[in-house]
């Protein structure tokens, strides 16, 4: 089993930064992937960065430029830059991981491969 807790949501005007913190414990050696997501209220999850075992970080469109992924490996935590915050930026932000060797948002997404913290809000105010 892999356990991921979240920290450092909040509120913050638009144009402000934030970190969210996610710490990973359990079965790490056999992750694959970690990555962010969020949902908003009546609003689909939405898929914006993730890293796999390379270091590859790929993000969505609409964070690129202003969040960049992380890790610290010997924290055994994975971290959210997210600058130059916008008001559609609100949501509940989870942190995911995957033991899924393929794709890496199919493994993040995956209901057998994949595990998800309990999220973290960020509010983002004009």
């Amino acid at each position: 089993q892999v356990q991921l807790v979240e920290s450092g949501g909040g509120s913050v005007q638009a144009g402000g930064s934030l970190r969210l913190s996610c710490v990973v414990s359990g079965y790490t050696s056999r992750l694959y992937s970690l990555g962010w997501f969020r949902q908003a209220p009546g609003k689909e999850r939405e898929d914006i960065a993730a890293i796999d075992s390379d270091a590859t970080a790929i993000y969505a469109d609409s964070v690129k430029g202003r969040f960049t992924i992380s890790q610290d490996n010997a924290k055994n935590t994975l971290y959210l830059q997210m600058n130059s915050l916008k008001v559609e930026d609100t949501a509940m932000y989870y942190c995911a991981a995957s033991t899924w060797m393929g794709e890496v948002w199919v493994g993040l997404r995956s209901p057998d491969f994949g595990y998800r913290g309990q999220g973290t809000q960020v509010t983002v105010s004009s």
